[in-house]
């Protein structure tokens, strides 16, 4: 093309177009690539030349495919589905190397022809190329279902030229759609082996644990803690608002079991100046406070049937009324509830409400408890001392086997009681089996392990009361010795030794 050609070109762009283009080189060219650039840069596009939707795409000239970069509508929302464009219309723009203006595809016979353009009722399209080192690197489209006069030759004009900046910005297009599937792989790698801080153990089924986490703290998604008493369940809670993009932004635990009703509500949405007997002035609720963070709601099947019909109403609606008032207040808060209860057999006996439950369990989250990572025990053990204690303490090996062949009923709770207990006890640097005092009385209180794990807790217990008699253990269980002999060989226990 002559000079005078390309000058007669530039006269044709208005100076809204030209003041675009200033505004997208610039935007391309900084040196900062935003998220999302190219997504506004393409509506912007649409706008400009009266679009229903743009596409900017790769193109693979091995396999002759094309991959989505960006792909939007009027309404400024994300077309993921490449198919719903023409294939055939890109294909020809990437054959020709120049740009295409397309009126009224559905009358001209060598565009009609193609399936997406019959399927998609596509009536007028713009297309240019991408070039980079005389190759097509890729293609920038828009189009219409209506037949489009504002597709100009002028609005071509204006195209290719966005084409071209495209081009001279490509190197770092390229570059940042490199990091970002790199930074993608790294984060799923992470999600597989990084630990969590506040959570120890290195067992499989910690490990599981700590993929969960990572993988719904990237999102806003509503999360239900599922876990005996003990497992740390605020703990899980507090990690995945450590890990979410909330993290600067408030964390607010609640306690919901054995709170009165109208205190859990007031505490929770608030309440008006006069809502009720002492309430001089507006207070707050917790949901306002943490507007913006995480709210985890513990022991979340204790709550009445009145305030679950109002928490529904926050997850359903983000919003809130304040005890005494009418007015709704939006609130932002991501939830994270919790509970040792069977929620679902709650909902069978109309204790719980069932929407709530399919609220809340959209991302369940089932803690393991201690007896089930018996390998994380000295890990904990050691983690515990070194908080309790200021002396350089190690455990005896028998003082350790001790506390691996419990069935821990309280969980890494009650394993931590047992060694700040130790520790008081202990005189030396050194853990023994005596300073390893284990309340067996309490352990089969409220017992929420298996029928096999009370089995083996109730044995032991009664071997300890007859002073490892395995006859008398075995009378007063009703069983016989050799059931007794088995099930000792199954917990591999040679705490007690045969007094027969």
């Amino acid at each position: 093309m002559s000079v005078k050609e390309e000058i007669k070109k530039i006269k044709s762009l208005s100076k809204d177009q030209f003041e675009l283009l200033y505004q997208i080189s610039k935007r391309l060219n900084s040196l900062h690539y935003e998220e999302g650039l190219i997504e506004e840069t393409l509506d912007l596009i649409i706008n400009v030349v009266d679009a229903e939707r743009g596409l900017f795409a790769k193109y693979n000239e091995a396999k002759k495919e094309f991959e989505i970069i960006a792909a939007r509508n009027l309404m400024k929302e994300s077309i993921q589905d490449l198919t719903s464009f023409s294939s055939g219309i890109l294909q020809k723009v990437v054959e020709s190397k120049k740009p295409c203006l397309y009126h009224d595809v559905q009358s001209d016979p060598t565009i009609s022809q193609f399936d997406s353009v019959q399927i998609h009722k596509i009536k007028s399209v713009l297309g240019v190329p991408i070039i980079k080192n005389g190759e097509v690197w890729g293609v920038i489209l828009v189009d219409s279902q209506l037949n489009r006069k504002e597709f100009t030759e002028e609005n071509l004009v204006f195209l290719d030229f966005f084409s071209n900046l495209v081009s001279l910005a490509l190197d770092k297009i390229i570059d940042y759609q490199n990091l970002e599937k790199e930074n993608l792989l790294l984060r799923n790698q992470l999600q597989n082996i990084q630990p969590i801080r506040e959570i120890i153990g290195e067992s499989n089924a910690i490990k599981k644990l700590f993929q969960l986490i990572h993988k719904v703290a990237v999102t806003d998604a509503t999360v239900l803690i599922l876990g005996e008493s003990g497992t740390g369940k605020e703990l899980v809670a507090r990690s995945i608002h450590n890990l979410s993009h909330r993290k600067d932004k408030p964390y607010i635990a609640q306690f919901c079991g054995s709170i009165p009703d109208t205190l859990l509500e007031s505490e929770l949405f608030g309440y008006r100046k006069g809502a009720f007997t002492g309430a001089t002035s507006d207070k707050k609720g917790l949901f306002e406070v943490a507007n913006g963070g995480t709210f985890f709601l513990d022991e979340i099947a204790d709550i009445s049937p009145a305030l679950q019909a109002k928490l529904l109403r926050v997850l359903q609606n983000k919003e809130i009324i304040r005890l005494g008032d009418t007015k709704p207040i939006k609130v932002d808060v991501r939830i994270i509830a919790a509970t040792n209860k069977d929620l679902k057999q709650l909902v069978s006996e109309n204790k719980f409400r069932e929407d709530l439950f399919y609220r809340l369990n959209v991302f369940p989250i089932e803690i393991p408890p201690l007896r089930e990572r018996r390998e994380d025990i000295p890990l904990l053990v050691k983690h515990f001392i070194k908080k309790y204690s200021s002396k350089e303490i190690t455990i005896a090996p028998d003082a350790m086997k001790k506390l691996q062949n419990f069935y821990w009923p309280g969980n890494v709770r009650q394993l931590e009681n047992v060694i700040q207990r130790a520790l008081i006890l202990c005189d030396s640097n050194i853990l023994l089996p005596e300073h390893i005092v284990i309340d067996e009385e309490e352990s089969l209180l409220d017992f929420r392990g298996t029928l096999e794990d009370f089995e083996k807790l109730l044995l032991l217990k009664r071997l300890k009361e007859y002073n490892g008699n395995r006859t008398q253990t075995a009378k007063s269980l009703g069983v016989s010795v050799r059931w007794v002999q088995m099930k000792l060989k199954e917990i591999n226990s040679s705490e007690f030794d045969s007094n027969e």
